[in-house]
């Protein structure tokens, strides 16, 4: 699968965890694990010319949807101007470690 995908005026970002890719490790605390998702999103959404402050769509996935709550500082700090449409889903994830998982949509930068 691809990271993100730059497809017309839109770049789709595929759901993405909080695993830090450089040590390869991943935080216990759910907001932490919620920055370190948007710290990777916003790093693929610059390769395609873009960033989190176009995202238009988010979607968050935690296996725990009462974690939610917790990531609402983090998810504020990034998108508290942007105002993307949002959903919020409670769904297993493929390692018990994540507890986060979010997908985002972004415009891509005009000139």
């Amino acid at each position: 699968y691809s990271r993100a995908v730059a497809q017309g005026p839109f770049v789709f970002v595929s759901g993405t965890t909080g695993f830090n890719y450089e040590t390869m490790t991943i935080e216990d605390d759910v907001a932490a694990q919620a920055e370190q998702c948007l710290k990777n999103i916003d790093h693929a959404l610059r390769q395609a010319g873009s960033s989190l402050a176009d995202a238009v769509r988010v979607t968050y996935v935690l296996p725990n949807g009462d974690d939610f709550e917790a990531c609402w500082p983090v998810l504020q700090k990034y998108f508290g101007d942007v105002r993307p449409a949002a959903m919020v889903l409670s769904a297993q994830l493929l390692d018990p470690r994540m507890k986060i998982e979010i997908e985002v949509t972004a415009m891509k930068q005009t000139a």
